[in-house]
């Protein structure tokens, strides 16, 4: 007669939590929400992208909310080590905001921009947040008005860009407008990009 009790080992290997690439799962989940938002986001579709059931998910990251946490963290860091590449060899304040234009452009495009911008979409989703996720939120968005901020001002240093221009004004236009490129980006290629690129940096002079 065989015996079907299992051997301390085989229980042991049984027992233990399925092992994953956590970044490879914050990616993953990373698609889910930029398409969706935070809140329409269900554990399921977030379990199906990450190849993790939903047990799983909680005991890696307590909650969806703690998940959206850690994601909103990566992407950050992931698209500010991205910009800061780009302009590293740029050789003054214009040439700062003209890359950070195509960086925008370039990521209001194609599969990339269908997917949409965390940021963006998490700040449409502003009022349904709760208060910790609005702050995060906020100071994303008021990080990314400061650095065009300080983009502009170096420009102004440089003498790349108008003296007389009001910083914080001309940084707000182009805050609306680079939020505005992934927002169309979800529906369809922003057109004429060589083109708007040129006329935006003609409010510097």
């Amino acid at each position: 007669m065989t015996s079907t009790k299992s051997s301390p080992a085989t229980a042991k290997e049984r027992g233990r939590p399925r092992t994953f690439d956590t970044d490879v799962a914050l990616d993953h989940a990373m698609v889910v929400f930029r398409q969706k938002g935070f809140h329409a986001s269900s554990m399921a579709d977030l379990g199906e992208a990450m190849g993790l059931t939903a047990g799983s998910i909680y005991k890696a990251f307590k909650d969806k909310r703690t998940l959206f946490l850690r994601v909103f963290e990566r992407y950050i860091s992931m698209r500010n080590a991205d910009l800061r590449a780009r302009l590293q060899h740029c050789p003054n304040g214009r040439a700062r905001i003209a890359k950070l234009l195509q960086f925008y452009l370039d990521s209001a495009r194609e599969i990339e921009g269908q997917r949409g911008c965390l940021v963006v979409g998490s700040t449409v989703e502003l009022q349904s947040l709760d208060a910790d996720l609005s702050a995060l939120v906020r100071h994303a968005v008021m990080r990314n008005r400061n650095f065009l901020v300080s983009l502009v001002r170096q420009g102004q240093e440089d003498g790349s860009v108008s003296a007389s221009l009001d910083a914080e004004t001309a940084a707000g236009l182009l805050l609306c407008v680079t939020f505005g490129m992934r927002v169309v980006g979800k529906v369809q290629d922003v057109t004429n990009g060589a083109e708007t690129i040129t006329m935006l940096l003609s409010i510097l002079d």
